[in-house]
């Protein structure tokens, strides 16, 4: 069957998933388990760059979200001494053995802990944090402790994603964008980025900053204010901007305080021995 085929039939189901009978579960079973594979692999994409642009693969969050339906609750363990799991999803490394780690390049540190279906690239660390289904994180990004990559998020190359930040998911609505996080990326600990924000390359976001579709992205040098955007190489920080309904009340804001200079870079630039 060709790939075409493969998501017809995959779509069909989905559009029938609540109607489904027993026998047409076990016959979707491994058209569902080998598109999970591929995502694991990182063939599949819940969105990728095309032309200067992000597109939406809704085909990968049909596939996820047919997963739950196809795979019964399972037990799982991440090694000896750990915490079990009991899920739809297995752990992505569950299984692999030091030749696998050595192939794929990946650093791993106790308590990281990546949901199957999820794609690491070469190069990336995972401090004790988390990555869930259908994520993807690019070459040699680093993954700091107890943060949150969410589901089908796109995590460019040589990201720092730091300690407590959240990266937002989304599985439905199916046609909708995860939030993208492009190449040179700094993220600064405890902010959140979520509701399909795409941050571009090279942008330095502060500590503590959240942005959503709705939180205004203010450039102090011209005024000018965006949504759901982060521009290429803006460094952002928490802010507030006044309102013209109620004088004396502000509201929050991310605010461009600069654009990333020789000095931001060296501050925020990678440290290539952790990724050794």
């Amino acid at each position: 069957m060709s790939d075409a085929q493969r998501r017809a039939y995959v779509e069909e189901a989905f559009a029938r998933r609540d109607r489904l009978t027993p026998d047409e579960i076990a016959a979707l079973r491994p058209y569902v388990t080998d598109g999970m594979a591929r995502l694991d692999r990182g063939e599949l994409r819940a969105a990728r760059p095309v032309s200067g642009s992000w597109v939406v693969d809704p085909y990968v969050k049909q596939l996820i979200l047919l997963s739950f339906l196809t795979n019964p609750n399972a037990l799982a363990r991440s090694g000896p001494g750990r915490p079990m799991t009991y899920d739809k999803v297995p752990l992505k490394f569950e299984g692999w053995e030091e030749a696998n780690f050595e192939k794929a390049r990946l650093r791993v540190v106790p308590g990281a802990v990546v949901r199957y279906g999820s794609f690491v690239a070469p190069g990336a660390v995972l401090m004790p944090s988390f990555v869930n289904v259908g994520a993807y994180v690019g070459a040699g990004t680093m993954v700091d402790t107890w943060a949150t990559i969410g589901s089908c998020a796109q995590i460019g190359e040589r990201c720092h994603i730091s300690g407590g930040a959240g990266i937002g998911g989304v599985l439905e609505p199916i046609g909708d964008s995860p939030v993208v996080i492009e190449d040179d990326v700094f993220v600064g600990a405890r902010s959140e980025v979520a509701e399909g924000v795409r941050v571009r390359a090279g942008a330095v976001i502060g500590m503590g900053v959240y942005l959503g579709r709705s939180t205004p992205v203010v450039d102090r040098a011209t005024g000018a204010v965006t949504y759901g955007e982060v521009p290429e190489n803006a460094v952002v920080v928490a802010g507030s901007r006044a309102t013209t309904q109620q004088p004396g009340l502000s509201v929050y804001a991310a605010v461009i305080v600069k654009y990333a200079d020789a000095g931001t870079r060296s501050r925020t630039s990678l440290n290539e021995l952790v990724r050794d």
